[in-house]
């Protein structure tokens, strides 16, 4: 089952989170959305992004740290990620 979260507008730009569940387990998680537009806020999505998808994946939840250097990244990833979970819930995983 692959279930996208909610837009979460951030400071910097909209950050939404899509995750892949197979028997109550996170298999995959990806940003749909992330901030982006100018060329530091790329570079640090570049290596937020996918620290947080690793975090994602080892903590099965959405109580994962926040990125240095990409706090309203992190945050807005983990509430994406949680309406996700949620949604994911809802929907029998």
């Amino acid at each position: 089952m692959t279930v996208a979260g909610d837009l979460v507008q951030t400071q910097y730009g909209p950050v939404q989170v899509e995750i892949t569940m197979r028997s109550g387990q996170i298999t995959r998680a990806r940003a749909l959305a992330r901030p982006s537009g100018d060329g530091q806020t790329d570079s640090i999505n570049s290596y937020a992004i996918p620290q947080l998808v690793q975090e994602t994946l080892a903590a099965q939840s959405a109580r994962i740290d926040t990125v240095s250097g990409a706090t309203f990244t992190s945050e807005g990833y983990r509430q994406s990620l949680q309406s996700a979970l949620d949604a994911a819930h809802r929907a029998g995983a």
